[in-house]
């Protein structure tokens, strides 16, 4: 089958052969008519298996010229990164029709974008913490959403985006076409379209965990952080087969540690992008490695999450992931398109069990190969990797942070005292045994004296 066997416009057509798109994947072939039709909708497929296309070829197809200013299709995507990237795309197919597209995201200024969006809109893609509070500054309206696509919707789960999700369900019409498409199907995606969606038709192109066949995997045991980077600058020296790859980094601190390490070995060949960084320098990195000025890039998870970045030739797992589903994403970078790729996963002792769930998820087990002898054994270990030294009793140090400490102090005398209520209450309590309380003091006295005769 070809796009010409789709009930595509002839505008689509001839964008897609701009693009130079001949024949859909499976997931954009089987996608196409239920998306047409109007109904809730589930997609689960590999990553860089053309997602993007999948939902929007249909969206386009049924979306008529308008001149109204509020915007009918909203995409929501995790990332400030595939915000830019999915307006590219759509752009793209939208080369011979007359719509509207903003992207909005933060880490940028508010008032710039409420411009963009006064001035009318067909389509408007977004992270969720921006088009809520665009929302809620009433500048901008979502009563005519038609279509809502939520794209990466694990990856928002996984940030937390999960109570401002529902706070923009909450304000969207009823009356809408929801379409989730996912790389993995997780407790928190499942009870999601519970909530949200309407008897939804799903799409699974493979199983959540799949593999793609047309990726080579390889992992390499090494004992600690420096004997990794020793076996990341030995593999890296080849620039001719690691002419562009990306490096997979567990967390901010170990991305910019590697960056410094890489430089001195490799200068100039490296870019980092996490979310530490400002939107200016991770666009400009991105772009870098895209356009070959950098062959080396250093990411972590969320960042380089749904990046369709072409001719990637090898992902390098420096760490192993603790969630085998974020390694499927992570290998998913290269192969995309049915072309060939490589993957390659370092690990320790300390992430064999990451690495067992991995392969059971994958139901495969992943080649190993020994370390080149020419890479150097390193004893060094990083802050992390250091043994923690339990003290058994140290009487100088507070045993556990719930108990008072030096900052707190026993109170003064004047601040022991207890509210006795009043000292003529007192008096009443020793004369009479009882507090009295009621009625009037000089006839109480006068009382008693004539109890007394």
């Amino acid at each position: 089958m070809t796009f010409r066997d789709l009930n595509l416009s002839t505008q689509l057509l001839n964008a897609l052969d701009d693009i130079g798109f001949e024949t859909p994947t499976p997931i954009q072939e089987q996608a196409f008519s239920v998306v047409m039709s109007g109904k809730d909708v589930v997609g689960i497929a590999q990553t860089g298996t053309g997602k993007t296309y999948a939902y929007m070829l249909p969206i386009l197809r049924m979306l008529k010229y308008s001149v109204q200013k509020n915007p009918r299709v909203l995409v929501l995507v995790p990332t400030r990164e595939l915000v830019v990237q999915v307006v590219d795309e759509i752009e793209k197919l939208t080369a011979y029709i007359n719509v509207r597209i903003a992207g909005v995201y933060g880490g940028t200024n508010i008032n710039t974008q409420k411009q963009v969006v006064a001035q009318g809109l067909d389509i408007i893609v977004a992270t969720p913490g921006r088009l809520f509070d665009l929302a809620a500054s009433r500048a901008l309206q979502l009563k005519s959403i038609q279509k809502l696509v939520i794209d990466e919707v694990d990856v928002m789960m996984d940030l937390g985006f999960r109570h401002q999700l529902m706070n923009i369900f909450d304000i969207l019409p009823a009356q809408r076409q929801n379409i989730m498409f996912s790389a993995t199907m997780t407790d928190e995606v499942d009870a999601l379209i519970t909530d949200i969606f309407i008897a939804p038709q799903k799409i699974s192109i493979a199983k959540s965990g799949t593999p793609l066949e047309n990726i080579n995997q390889s992992v390499y045991k090494a004992p600690n952080f420096y004997t990794k980077v020793n076996l990341l600058t030995h593999l890296l020296q080849d620039e001719e087969i690691f002419h562009k790859t990306l490096v997979f980094a567990g967390n901010k601190r170990i991305a910019d540690r590697l960056f410094d390490l890489m430089e001195q070995s490799l200068s100039g060949a490296c870019c980092v992008i996490h979310s530490n960084k400002t939107q200016n320098y991770r666009l400009q990195s991105i772009e870098h490695f895209r356009t070959g000025e950098h062959r080396i890039l250093i990411a972590t998870d969320v960042m380089a999450r749904g990046l369709d970045i072409e001719d990637i030739s090898h992902v390098i797992n420096f760490d192993t992931p603790d969630y085998p589903e974020n390694y499927m994403h992570r290998i998913g970078r290269t192969g995309r398109a049915q072309k060939q790729g490589e993957s390659i996963l370092f690990t320790t002792d300390k992430e064999v069990e990451a690495l067992n769930d991995i392969e059971e998820l994958m139901e495969m087990k992943i080649p190993q190969l020994p370390l080149p002898e020419t890479v150097e054994i390193s004893t060094e270990l990083i802050p992390e990797e250091q043994p923690k030294i339990k003290e058994i009793y140290n009487p100088h140090k507070r045993p556990n942070d719930d108990e008072a400490g030096a900052a707190f102090h026993e109170k003064k005398a004047k601040n022991k005292k207890v509210n006795l209520g009043g000292s003529y209450r007192r008096e009443i309590k020793k004369k009479y045994k009882k507090p009295k309380t009621k009625g009037d003091k000089v006839f109480n006295q006068k009382h008693k004296k004539k109890k007394k005769r």
